[in-house]
C-alpha cells in the first residue's frame, strides 16, 4: 500500500508533482526549440519506378527533409552528413518567435566528415541562439533526454525518453559508438539534437533500428564529444584532421580467437600493417593482439580510434602487444594523415583566389598542382580549395575538393576564365557547372544571382 500512501500525499500537497514536471518540460522545450532548424535538401537520387525492372537505375530530382541544430551564433549549424548527401541546394527553416512559424534561408556546406556522418552548414544570419554541448562523459544511462527535429517533415516536434546505453557500438570493427535511446525518433529527425534536462546537446540523432520503418525504441545519436571534436576542424578545413599509425585493426571476438587458436579472446587484432608505416617501424606485425593504450586496457577498437581522431600527429602512443606467448610494450608514432587539400590552402590568396559569384576560393590546376590530385579524371579546371561566403553568391552547393571543369559548356582552365564566365551571365539566367566530385563528373544547375 506504499504507492497508495504516496498518491494520497501527492494529491493533498499544495504542489502537484506532475504539474511541476510538465512545467519543467515546457520550459526546456521553450529554451531549446529556437536552436533547432529544419534542413530542406534538393538532390538527385535514385527513385522507385515500380513497374520497371529492378536493375534499371533511374535518377530523379528529389526533396528530402532532415533536422539540424545551431552550434554557433554566427550561423553555423550541425546536421548529419547523410542529410545533405548529394545536395544540389540546401535551405534551412529557422524557428520564428511564434510556434509553427519560421523563415527560410539558403545554407551552404562548410564541411563534411563522412567517417562520423556529420556535416557543418552555414547561413548568412547572425545572432542565432546556439545550443551548448554537454560535458564529455556526463551522459548517464537512464537519464531523461528529449529528441527535437522534424520527424516525417513535421517541424518543431519534440519527444521524450531515456538513455538506454551511453556507449553502444553496433559494429565491433567500426570505431563509432552511439548514445542509444528509446526516445521516439523517425525519418526526418536525422541531424536534430538529443538534449538532456539541462538543455544541453548530448548527441545528434542519426539512425534507428526498425523492422517497421518507424520508431521501435531503438534510436542512436552521435555523442556530443564527437561533435565538439569535429566542429572546429570542419569549420577550419572542411574535413577531419586525424592521426594514423599505419595499421588496420579489428575487434578480437571469441570466434576469431578460436579460429586463429589465440590464447586470449579479448582485445584488438592487427589485420594489416602498412609497409614502411609507423606501426611497422615500431615492430608491430599482422596477427598481433593489442591489449592496452598508454597503460589502459582495451577490448575493442574504440579507444585507439578515438585517440587518432583527437590527434593532429607528432606524438607517440604506448601500445601493449601480445604475440603468441610473448607480451611487450612498444611506442608507436602518430602521424598526421596527409591531405593534399591542406597543401593547396598554402597557395590561397583571399584577393586573387576569390570567385565572389560562387562564394569560394579556387586554385587553377597547373602542371605543378596536378600531381597532388592523381585521381583527377581531367587535369584541367579550378579546384574549390575553401569557402568564402559573401553576399551575392549564387545558390549552389560546392564542396571543398570539387573541381569545376566548365561553365555553360565552356571549358575552364584558369581562375580568370572562371570569373569572366560567371560575370558574363546575366542575373536570374541559368548556369550549368560541370564539376568532378569524388571521381565522378556531374552537372550543377542554378540561376545567376
Amino acid at each position: 500500500m506504499t504507492w497508495l500512501v504516496a498518491v494520497v500525499l501527492a494529491s493533498t500537497s499544495s504542489v502537484n508533482p506532475l504539474v511541476q514536471l510538465s512545467g519543467s518540460i515546457e520550459a526546456l522545450v521553450k529554451q531549446v526549440s529556437p536552436t533547432v532548424v529544419q534542413v530542406v535538401v534538393a538532390a538527385y537520387t535514385t527513385v522507385d519506378q515500380g513497374n520497371r525492372a529492378q536493375a534499371d537505375l533511374v535518377m530523379g530530382r528529389q526533396r528530402s527533409i532532415g533536422s539540424g541544430v545551431v552550434i554557433d551564433a554566427g550561423g553555423y549549424i550541425v546536421t548529419n552528413g547523410h542529410v545533405v548527401d548529394g545536395a544540389r541546394a540546401i535551405q534551412v527553416v529557422i524557428p520564428g518567435e511564434k510556434a509553427g512559424r519560421g523563415r527560410t534561408v539558403d545554407a551552404k556546406i562548410v564541411g563534411i566528415a563522412r567517417e562520423i556522418d556529420l556535416a557543418l552548414l552555414k547561413v548568412d544570419v547572425t545572432g542565432l541562439p546556439a545550443l551548448p554541448l554537454a560535458a564529455p562523459g556526463s551522459v548517464r544511462q537512464g537519464e531523461l533526454v528529449f529528441a527535437f527535429g522534424s520527424p516525417e517533415g513535421l517541424r518543431d516536434s519534440v519527444t521524450m525518453g531515456v538513455v538506454s546505453a551511453t556507449d553502444r557500438q553496433p559494429d565491433p570493427d567500426a570505431p563509432m559508438v552511439y548514445i542509444q535511446t528509446d526516445t521516439p525518433i523517425n525519418h526526418g529527425n536525422s541531424g536534430g539534437p538529443l538534449v538532456n534536462v539541462k538543455g544541453e546537446l548530448v548527441g545528434i540523432n542519426t539512425f534507428i533500428l526498425s523492422n517497421s520503418g518507424g520508431s521501435e525504441g531503438l534510436g542512436f545519436a552521435i555523442p556530443s564529444s564527437l561533435v565538439a571534436l569535429a566542429y572546429p576542424k570542419l569549420r577550419q578545413f572542411g574535413h577531419l584532421h586525424r592521426g594514423e599509425m599505419g595499421m588496420v585493426l579489428q575487434t578480437l571476438t571469441p570466434k576469431l580467437a578460436a579460429g586463429l587458436a589465440l590464447a586470449r579472446d579479448a582485445g584488438v587484432i592487427v589485420a594489416d600493417v602498412v609497409a614502411g608505416g609507423a606501426a611497422e617501424r615500431a615492430g608491430i606485425q599482422i596477427g598481433d593482439v593489442l591489449v592496452s593504450v598508454d597503460g589502459q586496457p582495451i577490448d575493442n577498437v574504440l579507444p585507439l580510434a578515438m585517440r587518432l581522431f583527437t590527434s593532429n600527429g607528432d606524438e607517440r602512443v604506448s601500445i601493449g602487444v601480445v604475440r603468441g606467448e610473448r607480451a611487450f610494450t612498444t611506442d608507436v608514432a602518430v602521424v598526421a594523415r596527409t591531405n593534399d587539400l591542406d597543401r593547396l590552402t598554402d597557395l590561397l590568396d583571399p584577393e586573387t583566389s576569390a570567385v565572389p559569384e560562387l562564394g569560394i576560393l579556387g586554385i587553377a590546376i597547373t602542371e605543378e598542382i596536378a600531381p597532388l590530385l592523381p585521381a583527377l579524371r581531367a587535369p584541367v579546371g579550378v579546384i574549390v580549395a575553401a569557402h568564402a561566403p559573401q553576399g551575392g553568391a549564387a545558390d549552389v552547393v560546392l564542396l571543398t575538393g570539387d573541381v569545376i571543369h566548365s561553365v555553360n559548356g565552356v571549358r575552364v582552365a584558369t581562375l580568370a576564365a572562371l570569373r569572366a564566365l560567371m560575370a558574363a551571365v546575366r542575373a536570374h539566367n541559368p548556369i550549368v557547372l560541370q564539376i568532378e566530385r569524388n571521381g565522378q563528373l556531374q552537372f550543377l544547375t542554378f540561376d545567376a544571382s
